[in-house]
């Protein structure tokens, strides 16, 4: 499947969950349901994936975790907060950087509008 076949369909997936439950739910629980929907989907995903830090050749558990993981080619950080700050999208792409993946999603879903809070990073 192409990346951005991939992309639009997590987003998809995002969509449906926002508007079956709509904003003000704690991210666990989006997490937990945008699972199931992208399961439903068929579309590979991990979440809480244990995200290690690699210093002078040591792998360290600092306790980082992925939201979600999608077929080890996107990472999908989730948020139910009243607005995005710049410190989501260096949280993303931190983590973009340690697990040497090319692009994230960042999903607010505490918005009217779920296409309102969804941005793409690309590093």
């Amino acid at each position: 499947m192409e990346f951005d076949q991939l992309s639009k369909r997590v987003i998809g997936c995002a969509i449906e969950v926002h508007r079956e439950l709509g904003a003000g739910l704690l991210e666990s629980t989006y997490e937990k349901c945008l699972a199931h929907e992208l399961r439903s989907q068929n579309i590979e995903c991990v979440t809480q994936m244990p995200l290690p830090v690699e210093y002078k050749g040591l792998r360290l558990d600092c306790g980082y975790r992925v939201d979600v993981m999608i077929g080890g080619k996107l990472i999908v950080e989730l948020k139910s907060v009243d607005s995005l700050q710049k410190i989501h999208d260096a949280q993303l792409l931190t983590y973009m950087k340690l697990a040497n993946i090319k692009t994230g999603l960042l999903i607010n879903f505490n918005n009217k509008l779920l296409k309102n809070g969804i941005k793409r990073l690309v590093l």
